[in-house]
C-alpha cells in the first residue's frame, strides 16, 4: 500500500490494495490514511455490491439517505449517484457534506463509478474544512465558536423531486441544529460545518448578520487553497469524511451519462 498525496492540505491517492479484499491490518492503514488526509481516492476496483456494503460496514452502521430511493433491488443502503441526458439538476452540484441536515449526519461515504462521459468531465472537488477554519482570524473563530446552524433537508430535497415530477409533498425531511465550528471525534481538529445545501440560518443572531456571515463562509470554503480535484476514470473509489471535507460534483458533461453508486456511514450527532 503506498499512499500519494494530491496536496499538501487534503486528499491522496492510494495504491496497491484492493479494497474488496481489506484485512483488519490493511483495514487501520486505510483509516489512519482518511484521517490524516481526509479523503481517498483509490483506482481499478472491482467490487460488487455486497463488496461495497461490506467496506463500508468495516467503519460502522450504514445510513440510508432519508430522500432518495435505493441504488439497487434489496439494497436500501445503496445510493445510486447518476445523470445522463434527462437530468435537470445533479445531485451534489453544490459544496456540501452529505445528508448534514439529519441529527446524526453520516462520518463517511465512499463512491464507485463506473460510467463516465466519454468527453471527460465530471471530476468531483472536495475542500478542507480545517484548513478553511485554520485560516480565519481569530476574532472569527472567536466570534464563530459558540454558534449553531439549523440544516434543513426540505429545500434541497423538494427542489431535486420536483424536478423530475415526484411529489414529495407529504414526507418529512430531517432538520437540525449543529455547530458552526465542529471538532473531529477522532483527530480533535475544528472545522467549519455550514454549507449552502443545507444550512438555512444562524442561531441566536439577528437574520440579516446571519446571512451575511453564511454568506461569507459560504465564498470562503471555495478557496481553492483548501482543495483537491479528483478525476474519475472506470471502477475509480473515492472515500471521504463528512466530519471534515465538503465536496461538490461538477456538472460539466451534459448531455452524456455518469453513472455509480454510493454507500455512507452513520455518524454521530456534531459537537464543539
Amino acid at each position: 500500500m503506498n499512499v500519494e498525496p494530491l496536496t499538501p492540505v487534503i486528499g491522496a491517492e492510494v495504491h496497491g490494495l484492493d479494497l474488496a479484499t481489506l484485512d483488519e491490518a490493511k483495514f487501520a492503514e486505510v483509516e489512519a490514511a482518511l484521517l490524516d488526509h481526509q479523503v481517498l481516492f483509490f483506482r481499478d476496483q472491482e467490487m460488487d455490491i455486497d463488496q461495497h456494503k461490506a467496506l463500508g460496514r468495516l467503519f460502522g452502521p450504514l445510513h440510508i439517505h432519508p430522500s432518495a430511493p435505493p441504488g439497487a433491488p434489496g439494497h436500501p443502503e445503496i445510493l445510486k449517484v447518476h445523470a445522463d441526458e434527462n437530468t435537470k439538476r445533479t445531485a451534489g452540484d453544490g459544496w456540501h457534506s452529505d445528508v448534514s441536515c439529519d441529527p446524526e449526519p453520516p462520518m463517511l461515504s465512499i463512491l464507485k463509478l463506473h460510467t463516465l462521459p466519454c468527453g471527460g468531465g465530471g471530476d468531483t472537488l472536495f475542500s478542507s474544512m480545517y484548513a478553511a477554519y485554520d485560516a480565519l482570524s481569530s476574532a472569527m473563530q472567536t466570534y464563530l465558536a459558540g454558534l449553531t446552524a439549523i440544516h434543513d433537508g426540505g429545500p434541497n430535497y423538494r427542489d431535486r423531486n420536483r424536478r423530475i415530477g415526484f411529489d414529495d409533498s407529504d414526507r418529512v425531511y430531517p432538520r437540525a441544529e449543529h455547530p458552526v465550528i465542529r471538532r473531529h471525534p477522532r483527530t480533535g481538529r475544528k472545522g467549519i460545518y455550514v454549507n449552502s445545501v443545507f444550512t438555512t440560518e444562524l442561531c441566536g443572531v439577528p437574520k440579516a448578520e446571519g446571512e451575511a456571515i453564511l454568506a461569507f463562509l459560504y465564498a470562503h470554503i471555495a478557496r481553492p487553497q483548501f482543495q483537491c480535484r479528483f478525476r474519475w476514470r472506470e471502477n475509480s473509489v473515492a472515500m471521504w469524511d463528512n466530519r471534515c471535507v465538503q465536496h461538490m460534483a461538477m456538472w460539466d458533461y451534459y448531455p452524456e451519462t455518469r453513472s455509480g453508486l454510493r454507500v455512507t456511514v452513520r455518524g454521530d450527532r456534531p459537537f464543539h
